[in-house]
């Protein structure tokens, strides 16, 4: 409790001010932190099952999007950095599309999506994993190539299997880099799961945020906005505590070196 207090106790002050500053300004784009709230939960928190109708029909399609577009760059942009990241003639071949590639604008994508993929859904998920899928790519490509020659040629020597030195080696060895492009591709996924639900979708909470902008109702903005805030966070931290896990021999190796 002691180290949560001191990480989130900025939050309520913050909050306290932004309430007396719309209160004094009476500005109809700054609603107060009470009225989103109430907004918020009238119509996203008051189902019977504390979630509504309308939160289920959207919050959860968007979550699945999110994840599933997460976990499928991962396994492709982890298993293509390792392949380049060890594999030099591969590498040199690749990179000049992987730059140009990385250089392109996810958003820019998206009328090339439309006339790829199925509308929905298809398109959403294609949106995500390219703009994700770089991070995660030339992370796992530098962590690849990191590893020590040593180990790898000692255990080649020794006749140890190439699955073996792939999984108790070189991934081990990469790990560290490929989890800081993951970390980055989890806040850069959710917001591009946003904007592609803006546009062309019937549901998600981006199309949440794009009705209540035609509707002009801004507490369901600012609404929409602190539920994206607070997913970010969720994600952010459970991610957080599993990097941990995965990487605690790693810390403790720094340690007793």
């Amino acid at each position: 409790m002691r180290t949560l207090l001191k990480r989130l106790w900025l939050v309520p002050v913050v909050l306290g001010g932004w309430e007396l500053l719309a209160r004094l300004l009476d500005i109809a784009y700054l609603p107060e932190p009470t009225l989103i709230v109430a907004r918020m939960y009238e119509m996203w928190f008051s189902g019977p099952y504390i979630l509504t109708e309308e939160a289920v029909d959207n919050f959860v399609p968007s979550l699945v999007r999110v994840t599933g577009s997460w976990a499928v760059a991962v396994v492709v942009g982890v298993a293509l950095g390792v392949a380049l990241g060890r594999t030099a003639w591969l590498a040199d071949f690749v990179q000049p599309l992987v730059e140009f590639a990385r250089a392109v604008p996810p958003p820019v994508m998206l009328p090339l999506f439309l006339v790829l993929f199925t509308m929905g859904t298809q398109v959403q998920v294609a949106t995500i994993v390219f703009g994700i899928i770089w991070p995660i790519l030339l992370n796992s490509i530098d962590g690849a190539r990191s590893v020590d020659r040593l180990k790898v040629e000692t255990a080649t020597v020794f006749g140890v299997p190439a699955s073996l030195r792939l999984f108790r080696i070189i991934l081990p060895s990469a790990a560290p880099k490929i989890f800081a492009g993951l970390r980055l591709s989890v806040s850069l996924a959710l917001i591009l799961m946003v904007i592609s639900e803006l546009k062309g979708s019937t549901e998600g909470i981006g199309y949440l945020l794009s009705l209540a902008n035609s509707n002009a109702d801004m507490p369901a903005i600012w609404a929409g906005v602190l539920v994206l805030g607070v997913l970010g966070f969720v994600l952010n931290s459970l991610f957080l505590m599993v990097e941990r896990r995965v990487l605690a021999w790693h810390r403790d190796a720094h340690r007793i070196a």
